[in-house]
C-alpha cells in the first residue's frame, strides 16, 4: 500500500541555530514506524542560521549524500578534505570504516538550507571517500547511483537518487514496479492518490505498486528507486 508522509507529522527539532524536520526517526524524534525504508533510513530537511553550524562529529558505515537549496555550507573533514557546497551542488560522503567531519553555514548573513540523507551501503566497512559536483539547473538529474549507472556522484549500493522537475500541467509517472520507491516534495503543488502533496510532503511506495504525479504548479522532487523494502537499520 502506497503511504503519505505528511510533512506536519515530521519529527521537528529546532535549536538556537538549527531547525531540522525528520522523515525518518532521528536524534529525540524516534517513531518504530518511521525507521528507513529500503536503503534509505535518514530524510532531513535542515535549516542553520548564519555563521553557525554542525560541530565535528562521526559517522561510519553510512553514504551521506547533502543537496543544498539555499545558501552555502563550509566542510572539513580528518580526511583532509575542505570545501564549500553551494546552492544548487550535491555532496556525498562515503563513511566507511569512519570519518569526523563538521559543517557550518559559511554565511555570516544569509542561511543555508540542505537536504541530508543517510543510505545504508551494500557493505558498510571500507575506507572513506569524498566527492562533490554541481547540479545541472534544467531537466532530471540521477544525483547519485550504482557504480554502473551515468549518476553525478556513485553510492556504494544499488540505489538511485534523482532530482526529478515538473511544470503546470505536467505528469511524473511512478511506474517500476520492480523497485521500492520514496519521493520526498522539495518545492511546488502535485497530486497524487487523490491526495495534494506540497513542498515537505513524502510518498512511500512499496514493490509492485504504481501511481502518478500531476503538478498543478511548477516544481521539484527527489525520487528514490531502492531494490528491496526492507534493511538492517541498526
Amino acid at each position: 500500500m502506497i503511504t503519505i508522509h505528511q510533512k506536519a507529522i515530521r519529527g521537528h527539532s529546532k535549536t538556537g541555530w538549527l531547525d531540522s524536520y525528520h522523515t525518518f526517526s532521528f536524534g529525540s524524534f524516534q517513531d518504530p514506524k518511521r525507521m528507513g525504508f529500503g536503503n534509505l533510513r535518514v530524510l532531513n530537511e535542515d535549516t542553520i542560521i548564519p555563521g553557525s553550524g554542525f560541530a565535528e562529529h562521526r559517522h561510519e558505515g553510512m553514504d551521506i549524500l547533502t543537496y543544498v537549496t539555499r545558501g552555502q555550507l563550509r566542510h572539513s573533514d580528518n580526511q583532509g578534505n575542505v570545501s564549500l557546497i553551494s546552492e544548487g551542488e550535491a555532496q556525498l560522503m562515503s563513511a566507511g570504516d569512519g570519518v569526523s567531519h563538521s559543517e557550518r553555514n559559511a554565511s555570516d548573513a544569509d542561511i543555508a538550507q540542505f537536504f541530508q540523507i543517510w543510505l545504508i551501503p551494500d557493505e558498510r566497512a571500507g575506507a572513506s571517500s569524498y566527492a562533490q559536483m554541481t547540479v545541472p539547473d534544467t531537466g532530471n538529474v540521477m544525483l547519485a547511483g550504482p557504480a554502473s549507472s551515468k549518476s553525478l556522484l556513485t553510492l556504494r549500493s544499488q540505489t538511485a537518487v534523482r532530482l526529478v522537475r515538473g511544470h503546470e500541467g505536467s505528469t511524473t509517472r511512478l511506474a517500476d514496479t520492480d523497485t521500492c520507491r520514496f519521493v520526498q516534495l522539495i518545492d511546488g503543488l502535485a497530486f497524487a492518490e487523490s491526495e495534494r502533496l506540497s513542498a515537505g510532503d513524502g510518498l512511500q511506495m512499496p514493490i509492485g505498486e504504481e501511481t502518478s504525479l500531476d503538478w498543478a504548479t511548477p516544481g521539484a522532487l527527489l525520487l528514490f528507486t531502492m531494490p528491496n523494502e526492507r534493511r538492517n537499520m541498526s
